[in-house]
């Protein structure tokens, strides 16, 4: 099995842990959502970054680990942080504006649903860069960050369509965002690579948070026998594991490796190196090599990787793991042409300017 798979990240996890902890301790009010700056100071720092996230960063998932980054940017850089949780769209340009007001050198909006927000807000502040996460739009001191969820997605479809014993599986979203969808479009056609008659439920929960309504709406694809439960939930995802638990079915972790949430449930997870690609971009803005592009991780960069749970290996066919490493080994080397159309075109929405793929 190729080191991708048997990757364990425990230090990661750890330090996910202790940011949250820390980010609880430091949180206070600002600009309508909640602000966690660093100890030193956002004002007093040479080098300024900020983080927008649209959920709790101890979500143990998306925002945690794009906190995790944060702070890895904090203590290798030597960067002043801050910090907001922002929940609708007024709340993302305010932000924005606040942090270019106050001379950040770089801002982070941890989502696809930020970059309206960025277009509007980057002209006025020509001095600060703002990067989305899942981003591709592009300007002149604005970038996008692709995260290829959508590569270890299909690996996991792989996975789930021959361990189904139902024929059923199921995938559920926070919101129906065009990476959401797009990993979801890919789960499912690995599932039919390995098992063609496979029947795979789709279901968006309209929150990235509401725990109960990931828990409600896996018992209902449970119901419609599915015996296997993707997920791309946040927060919401931690439902999905109880609900797992109780019903004993298995699912998969996303965005962070969740395999020790539920270790007799989870198969493997799909997992972002957050803080190695936020700290890839932030190199690039203090070194003063920012340049207007859509940066690209997935996995030929080893950001994105499927991380099997090493408790549940055994109930995975060494057949169907060397399958699933070849594969991956495709899809690095660019051979893998099954990926090419899982995006739609107005998915990756970006400025032709900028001349990137």
């Amino acid at each position: 099995m190729n080191a991708t798979f048997a990757l364990f990240r425990l230090a990661y996890r750890n330090a996910i842990a202790c940011v949250a902890v820390a980010a609880i301790a430091l949180s206070t009010a600002a600009c309508g959502g909640s602000a966690d700056t660093d100890g030193v100071g956002a004002q007093n720092g040479s080098f300024k970054v900020a983080l927008l996230t649209p959920g709790p960063i101890t979500d143990q998932a998306w925002n945690a680990g794009a906190y995790a980054g944060l702070v890895a940017i904090k203590d290798s850089l030597g960067a002043s942080i801050s910090h907001i949780q922002t929940r609708t769209p007024a709340e993302f340009e305010e932000n924005f504006r606040q942090y270019g007001a106050q001379g950040y050198a770089l801002v982070i909006g941890h989502g696809f649903e930020f970059q309206d927000a960025a277009m509007r807000v980057a002209p006025d502040y020509p001095n600060t860069v703002f990067v989305c996460t899942s981003g591709n739009t592009t300007g002149p001191n604005l970038a996008g960050m692709n995260f290829a969820f959508e590569e270890a997605s299909y690996q996991a479809g792989m996975i789930a369509g021959q361990l189904t014993k139902t024929g059923t599986i199921g995938a559920i979203g926070g919101q129906e965002l065009p990476p959401v969808r797009a990993s979801f479009i890919a789960f499912e056609r690995g599932a039919k690579l390995t098992n063609p008659d496979v029947n795979v439920l789709v279901s968006y929960l309209g929150t990235w948070d509401d725990v109960s309504a990931g828990k409600e709406q896996t018992l209902a694809q449970v119901a419609r026998g599915a015996d296997i439960v993707f997920q791309n939930a946040d927060a919401a995802g931690l439902g999905i594991f109880a609900a797992a638990r109780e019903r004993n079915v298995l699912t998969f972790g996303a965005n962070a490796n969740q395999n020790d949430i539920a270790p007799e449930h989870i198969i493997g997870s799909v997992y972002i190196d957050l803080p190695k690609a936020l700290m890839s971009v932030a190199r690039d803005v203090q070194g003063g090599t920012f340049t207007s592009t859509i940066y690209q991780f997935g996995l030929r960069a080893n950001v994105v990787s499927l991380v099997i749970n090493p408790r549940l290996a055994d109930r995975i066919p060494p057949a169907l793991l060397a399958r699933v490493d070849s594969v991956g080994n495709a899809i690095r080397e660019g051979r893998f042409s099954e990926m090419n159309d899982v995006l739609q075109p107005a998915d990756r929405r970006q400025d032709s300017a900028a001349g990137t793929p």
